[in-house]
């Protein structure tokens, strides 16, 4: 799994204990302890779902639902509440606002990344699933193993995570700064540049023969993965 979660907690042991368990489940996770970096940080990176406590400060994690649902560009972002609140009300509150879920403090930790796992489900098998297949392409994630017909596909740590990546969402076009912070991370300070030399590197291994290019440039915009008739072989 990579699928990418953003733990939006103020409370730092909680939040890490959530990193910890996601991480060990194949998650990529960001930390967020303040509301009001939250929409900052949805400027640069989508993430897959989000895990919002309620109780903030200064920006109630409520109002950050609120808010999210209302922005076209993160409308359907899946999102996990979090909250001491148990009465019925400020749960029918809660899913009202916009979330998909709801999880009441104390909680298991297997039972919150078992939600997790089926609010992904819901909103992006693909997020989740072992085996992704955009026409000829096969990326294995459990056995690390990507094919193109018969053929395996020899691909270093990056261009396997850059085309998983695109893969997840095909035909989305993503610009290098996206594929930087969801890829290398946004904690890593590369040129933008790389991003094309690592393309470059994935289409080689990708590509024999007459065999036709998936990956898509988009001059101005980025790179994509074409949709399933694109990518067969004519």
């Amino acid at each position: 799994m990579s699928a990418k979660i953003l733990v939006v907690e103020d409370e730092e042991p909680l939040a890490l204990l959530l990193q910890y368990n996601l991480e060990a489940e194949g998650f990529t996770v960001e930390l967020s302890h303040h509301g009001e970096e939250v929409e900052m940080m949805l400027e640069e990176t989508e993430p897959s779902l989000i895990i919002l406590d309620w109780m903030l400060p200064g920006v109630s994690g409520l109002e950050l639902c609120r808010r999210i649902r209302a922005n076209s560009k993160t409308a359907r972002i899946p999102i996990v509440l979090l909250t001491a609140r148990g009465e019925e009300s400020d749960r029918v509150r809660g899913l009202s606002t916009g979330a998909d879920d709801y999880v009441t403090k104390p909680f298991s930790v297997p039972e919150l990344i078992a939600r997790v796992k089926a609010v992904l489900r819901r909103a992006n098998p693909e997020s989740i699933a072992d085996t992704l297949t955009i026409g000829d392409v096969e990326l294995d994630r459990s056995a690390y193993r990507v094919k193109r017909g018969p053929r395996e596909v020899r691909l270093g740590p990056t261009e396997f995570r850059l085309l998983e990546f695109l893969m997840q969402s095909p035909g989305r076009v993503y610009s290098r700064g996206q594929l930087l912070d969801s890829v290398w991370g946004q904690n890593v300070y590369v040129d933008e540049r790389t991003v094309d030399v690592h393309i470059g590197r994935l289409r080689k291994a990708l590509n024999r023969g007459k065999e036709k290019d998936p990956i898509r440039t988009v001059r101005g915009a980025g790179y994509s993965i074409a949709e399933y008739n694109e990518a067969q072989l004519r």
